[in-house]
């Protein structure tokens, strides 16, 4: 099994910057496709960027310009650099990997936990 563990959410102001990081664990064979998901209790799950094992990004349009998403292959480790954190940019927001646990297993879709991300005005 691959554990996702998500850390570096946080309060902050509008018009600030966060860093999220993502940190793959346990048993793991390959990691495909990494992403950060993020939710409100009002809107359905958001994709808000993803990155493939070669490092291509891809962004919403909602975070384009103001996220990077990026990848250390090393460390299993997928993070998400916030600046110009708006009031709307407050969720949940989740990391995604797409992986195989060992060489015989299935390729699975994996989930961290969640971490808050509240901008305030």
């Amino acid at each position: 099994q691959v554990q996702l563990l998500e850390s570096g959410g946080g309060l902050v102001q509008a018009g600030g910057s966060l860093r999220l990081s993502c940190a793959a664990s346990g048993s793991i064979f390959v990691i495909n496709r990494m992403a950060w998901f993020r939710q409100t209790p009002e809107k359905q799950l958001e994709l808000v960027a993803r990155i493939t094992s070669g490092g291509s990004p891809d962004y919403a349009d909602s975070v384009k310009g103001r996220v990077t998403i990026s990848r250390d292959n090393a460390k299993n480790t997928v993070y998400l650099q916030m600046n110009s954190l708006k009031p709307e940019d407050t969720a949940v927001y989740y990391c995604f990997a797409n992986a195989k646990a060992t060489r015989y297993s299935a390729t699975r879709d994996y989930w961290g936990q969640g971490t808050q991300v509240t901008v305030s005005t």
